[in-house]
């Protein structure tokens, strides 16, 4: 990758006048102005909101990308700001910093996909800007699975044909992609390795759905464990929901076995929630309706489906006093988890040992 990607201008984001065939005057040529801004992942569980609330002081059109990241479109904008992408990015950093102890990666490109892969790999300033005509020059060198959105079984098919680069993937004939990967995941894959992304920025756009997975170093056969990491998982999805004041309609538990087989179910809510406890118990009893026997599991994941907006999950009064000892002790929780870290604190159920 040339070290001295752009000349100064164009590392800068600035805006430049170009003189047109025409005799028009183009003020945004070769200017690229999605940003995609990420955090630490240390930082997950508290940074969405404050990164949401910070990008919206300059640019209305932001899209979370939870559990760290967002999205920002900036071309609108900076004829009122009366700078460039790349400046109105430091800007950003250091009112990230000064206002939340946020430290910010920026990642600057004419897509979605540039931006996202270019904010993982920033250097020392934190900021990597791709303008438009540099795009193919940023993505041709880098191997095929940093490629953003392929998975890693479709990085090692490429791999078996010799397709190594993004570069390879982007020239080679359409025909041979869609034949390896099929034909939908072809093209898509395809078109983001040459540096094209249709995919609007929504503003103000929440997920539908959220997830949280583990796996395994060794194939795991005891079900005390994966009880144990399945309520780990339960225990941070409700954080995550809670903070975004959401809650699910609907919880899916997915295994992944040795031999590569999945396993996917989804069991509906009675109501919409985001409480711990009622996540935990939609997902032991979607665990104990596998009547899973001496399997041999890599990976458990949870997804909390169908989210809606906190104000739509009703509230009820409970008998049940250890009910209201658990959701009462909740916003504790989540605060001893937002300064010290995750799995610091939560349910017995969810540490195999303790010190």
């Amino acid at each position: 990758m040339c070290a001295f990607e752009c000349s100064f201008d164009i590392m800068e984001g600035k805006r430049r006048k170009v003189r047109s065939p025409m005799g028009v005057t183009d003020t945004n040529a070769d200017v690229a102005t999605v940003w995609h801004v990420r955090t630490r992942p240390d930082r997950y569980e508290e940074a969405l909101p404050q990164l949401l609330a910070l990008l919206a002081r300059f640019t209305p059109t932001v899209q979370p990308l939870p559990p760290g990241a967002a999205l920002a479109q900036v071309g609108g904008v900076l004829r009122l700001h009366n700078t460039g992408p790349a400046e109105l990015a430091r800007r950003l950093r250091v009112q990230a910093l000064a206002l939340h102890g946020l430290p910010v990666q920026v990642g600057i490109g004419a897509t979605w996909t540039v931006a996202a892969m270019a904010s993982s790999r920033t250097d020392v300033s934190g900021i990597r800007y791709v303008a438009p005509s540099r795009t193919r020059a940023f993505l041709d060198p880098l191997p095929v699975s940093a490629l953003y959105g392929i998975r890693r079984t479709q990085a090692a098919d490429l791999y078996t044909y010799g397709l190594t680069t993004i570069g390879l993937l982007a020239d080679a004939p359409p025909s041979t992609i869609q034949r390896i990967l099929g034909g939908r995941a072809g093209r898509t894959l395809q078109q983001r390795a040459q540096g094209i992304d249709p995919r609007a920025i929504t503003p103000g756009r929440m997920p539908e759905s959220t997830s949280v997975s583990h796996d395994f170093d060794r194939d795991l056969l005891d079900s005390l464990p994966l009880r144990a990491i399945a309520v780990r998982l339960t225990a941070t999805l409700g954080t995550r929901l809670r903070e975004r004041a959401q809650a699910a309609r609907a919880v899916t538990l997915s295994l992944r076995m040795a031999d590569r087989a999945a396993l996917s179910r989804t069991r509906k809510l009675p109501a919409p929630s985001a409480h711990t406890e009622d996540l935990r118990e939609a997902v032991y009893r979607t665990l104990d309706s596998y009547a899973l026997q001496r399997a041999r599991i890599r990976r458990i994941t949870v997804v909390a489906e169908d989210l809606v907006a906190i104000e739509q999950a009703p509230t009820q009064l409970s008998i049940d006093p250890q009910r209201e000892a658990h959701l009462c002790a909740e916003p504790v929780l989540d605060r001893i988890t937002a300064r010290y870290g995750p799995a610091t604190i939560g349910p017995a159920a969810a540490f195999l040992r303790v010190s």
